[in-house]
């Protein structure tokens, strides 16, 4: 299964856009930090990923404030102009 949960805040927001076919979307980077436990260790996790959404969800996340911490729900998926991962987010709450 290819689901996935991320607390984040949004470090960039792009405009809001639209596709050949009509259909609006906004490109985000996020930034995730949290302590994890792994192997009975604590560490710390820092890491940004990009990230994008469709549709009403993207007019909601184009003017979406970027100084909150949101719940991002969605799955992964690689990039069509490259090898990269895109997080396409179907869902976000704030905390």
């Amino acid at each position: 299964m290819n689901h996935i949960e991320l607390t984040a805040r949004i470090a960039e927001l792009s405009p809001l856009r639209y596709t050949p076919a009509g259909v609006p979307a906004t490109n985000l980077v996020l930034d995730h930090e949290s302590e994890q436990t792994e192997s009975g260790s604590t560490r710390q996790v820092k890491l940004s990923i990009k990230a994008v959404t469709f549709g009403t969800l993207a007019e909601q996340a184009s003017r979406l404030d970027l100084s909150q911490a949101f719940r991002f729900r969605g799955f992964l998926a690689t990039a069509r102009t490259s090898k990269s991962i895109v997080f396409h987010i179907q869902e976000f709450n704030l905390l």
